[in-house]
């Protein structure tokens, strides 16, 4: 997996798009007999959880944020953050004569044409379309450089000048123009019972006006989503390859009523409402492959305090993608050597162990991430392990089609169902079965055997 940064390839101005660096990359992948997924990042590296450099989105696109920063994603506080463009501005011409999703599209199609040779090669494979901060489909509602800890609530992000005048529209629209953009949901570091919106017996969320301002704020979310992937699906109409959008694992606040977190970040998911089906519904008609974070965290890993529920979240979003008839792949949200970490993600890519039928089971995972650490040792021979069993124990295998990974020429989005229907079926669904453990677990003395095996050959050769 590699990000392509816009930051990088569109720097000196727009539509100077300069690939040369990321050729190289790829030939060298190439020659390896490698795979490549590769992610369309069209927000800044640097100021999430393990980001170590710095890469911004391109200056020109910043310097027309200096005269109109409402392009950016702004607090209640008139903060505003610069991580990545405001979706409020997708369809608005103020970058050069160019609307965001137009320099989106526009992206897209010049890596297409300049990377041709590895898509038709087979090279390339995937394309995750970013969505968001971190690439993510959702408000960078919990953002470090803004001075959020974990696990703080975070704040809602639609108080630019654009996303404010669409609410009083819609608002003046149903009848009620003296409703306003929430000023009671505390800030970053808020726990929800601090906050009148959040209480959990009389939160304004439980209230109509609550529950209006949710319903629009996930609503944009969502068709920003939808867009932006409708676009990818015809940049790439008929390569042979899978587009791909993540989701964001925001398991802090899970075991708690109002599920604060998620509903900042624009996920409206409550006990009693699926906030994750209408975004899985969404990927299907795209063909997308939801990709899903936090896959290797357990519930009593995490801080009392937190409320968090890793499990039952990733359970919960998994199921409905595999419910929804699409492909659902995942990512590590942290990194991580150890035998835990490990068989929980074996664990979550198939649920229901080793059977006839191969289901449900995980498309993909991406691991979190080629560092100095996973290659020294027991890492190195603890992930061998753990990669061996991903695969069931089997050996390696040269043609995707013997184990559902095929590629065909893509097809064409779906129109047939409306986003409104979409967000209309939130009833919530218990979700697949899971085992307890994996039935493919790293057992404590085989990650110690495999180092000492290991150890042995270097030693003779």
């Amino acid at each position: 997996m590699v990000d392509v940064w816009w930051g990088i390839v569109e720097s000196k101005g727009p539509n100077q798009y300069q690939w040369s660096a990321y050729r190289n990359l790829f030939a060298i992948v190439q020659s390896f007999g490698l795979k490549l997924q590769a992610i369309m990042s069209f927000h800044r590296c640097g100021g999430n959880i393990g980001d170590d450099v710095n890469i911004p989105i391109p200056k020109w696109v910043l310097e027309i944020g200096d005269s109109n920063p409402d392009i950016f994603y702004t607090n209640k506080s008139g903060n505003r953050n610069q991580e990545c463009l405001s979706l409020s501005v997708d369809n608005l011409p103020l970058f050069r004569g160019r609307t965001a999703v137009e320099m989106y599209r526009d992206y897209m199609k010049s890596f297409k044409e300049n990377m041709k040779d590895f898509i038709s090669s087979g090279v390339i494979i995937d394309i995750e379309v970013g969505l968001g901060p971190a690439g993510e489909l959702r408000y960078p509602s919990y953002s470090e450089t803004q001075g959020w800890v974990f696990p703080g609530i975070g704040e809602f992000q639609c108080y630019d000048k654009y996303l404010r005048s669409d609410y009083e529209e819609e608002v003046r629209r149903i009848g009620h123009p003296e409703w306003k953009l929430p000023e009671n949901a505390g800030e970053y570091n808020n726990v929800p019972e601090e906050t009148e919106f959040f209480e959990y017996s009389n939160g304004t969320y439980l209230k109509e006006e609550g529950k209006f301002f949710l319903s629009w704020y996930s609503k944009k979310l969502l068709l920003h989503g939808d867009q932006i992937l409708d676009e990818a699906n015809k940049v790439f109409l008929g390569c042979k390859l899978k587009i791909a959008a993540k989701v964001s694992g925001i398991h802090w606040w899970y075991k708690t009523e109002s599920h604060a977190a998620e509903l900042t970040a624009g996920y409206y998911n409550l006990k009693t409402r699926d906030g994750y089906r209408a975004i899985a519904k969404m990927m299907g008609r795209h063909h997308a492959i939801l990709n899903f974070t936090c896959l290797e965290m357990k519930n009593t890993e995490q801080p009392a305090k937190a409320k968090s529920g890793p499990q039952e979240l990733v359970q919960q979003v998994l199921s409905s993608g595999w419910r929804e008839g699409i492909e659902v792949a995942g990512e590590n949200a942290l990194p991580r050597f150890d035998r835990n970490g490990y068989n929980q993600i074996i664990l979550n890519a198939r649920p229901n162990g080793i059977n006839q039928d191969g289901k449900p089971r995980m498309f993909g995972f991406t691991y979190l991430r080629l560092s100095d650490k996973l290659i020294c040792e027991p890492n190195f021979s603890r992930f061998k392990m753990f990669l061996k069993r991903m695969h069931a124990n089997q050996e390696y295998c040269s043609e995707p089609e013997r184990y559902n990974h095929e590629l065909f020429p893509s097809e064409r989005s779906r129109n047939d169902e409306s986003l409104e229907k979409f967000m209309e079926e939130t009833e919530p669904v218990d979700p697949f079965p899971w085992l307890e453990e994996t039935d493919m677990g790293i057992r404590p003395f085989e990650s110690v055997l495999s180092l000492l095996q290991s150890t042995f050959l270097r030693k003779k050769s």
